[in-house]
Order: C-alpha cells, then structure tokens, then sequence
C-alpha cells in the first residue's frame, strides 16, 4: 500500500512524503475562485459603501495570510517559503472573482497555498458582507495553473 500512495506508510498510516532529496526549483500556482452576491451588495460594493468597511481590501489581506498558515490548517503539507503571493478582486454583475497566485523557490509546489488564498479571501469578503447579503455562496474554487517542479506546466484545460 505504501508503494502506491506517496502519502500512506508500509502500515497504511499517513505520513509527510519525505522531499529533501529534491531540488530546490522555482514553483507557482494559480487558483480562482467566486463569491457570488445579491445585485444590491455588487452595487453596496462598487459604490464602496459596505458598512463593515473596505470589504475587497480586508479580503485581499486575509488571501496573503492564508497563503502563509497552510501547514497549520492542512495536515500533510510542507511548511514552504512563500516568496510572493499576489491576491486580485474583481467585481462582477453577479459577484466578485478571486485569482490568487503564490510563488516560492522550493522543493514542493504552492498549489495549496492559492487554493488556501482563494479560500480564506472569499471566506474574508463573505465576512464583510454578511449583514447585506446573508446568502452569499462561495463556489467553484481551483488551480488554474501550476509551473516548476517534476511535471513543469500544467493548466486546466478550457471548458467546453
């Protein structure tokens, strides 16, 4: 079983796949996401008039941090450093569309930590807008695109 799980030990049990025999290379990931909201809390948000405050800013913040705690929230991932992540908001008709980059020079990829930074920003704005818009839904959170490490380039492909 271990064989065939990179995660699983000899016994079954989970473990932390041991990377330091592997080179240090330049690693980013890309993840969206999206909040979708009430057409009165895009237009609360456009005017910049959420009473909680500046709601795309709080998110863009808590997106950074995120990125940052990902060993402390999942359980198997390697503590890395982040040497940049770059979190965009943009308001939508029907919400607001997360993009989430994070970069390191590392033994093990980043895609965690954007999947985190989208989270964290979206769950961030959801905060923010609570009182207008008790509704709002987080959805269709992914990596868009990994570069470095054994497999180079992957993107997700178009979607028919």
């Amino acid at each position: 079983m271990g064989s065939e799980f990179t995660h699983l030990d000899e016994r079954g049990s989970a473990r932390m796949v041991d990377v330091s025999g592997k080179s240090v290379s330049a690693r980013s990931a890309t993840a969206t996401g999206f909040v979708r909201l009430s057409p009165a809390c895009v237009e609360l948000l456009r005017a910049g008039e959420i009473p909680k405050g500046d709601a795309l800013s709080v998110a863009r913040v808590a997106g950074i941090m995120g990125a940052k705690r990902v060993p402390d929230l999942v359980p198997l991932c390697h503590p890395i450093a982040l040497h940049g992540v770059t979190v965009d908001l943009v308001i939508e008709d029907a919400g607001v569309a997360i993009v989430a980059t994070t970069r390191t020079a590392d033994r093990t990829g980043v895609e965690m930590e954007a999947l985190t930074s989208v989270t964290v920003a979206a769950l961030a704005l959801v905060d923010m807008v609570k009182a207008v818009d008790p509704a709002a839904v987080i959805t269709d959170v992914r990596v868009e695109e990994k570069i470095g490490g054994k497999t180079g380039v992957w993107r997700r492909a178009e979607e028919r």
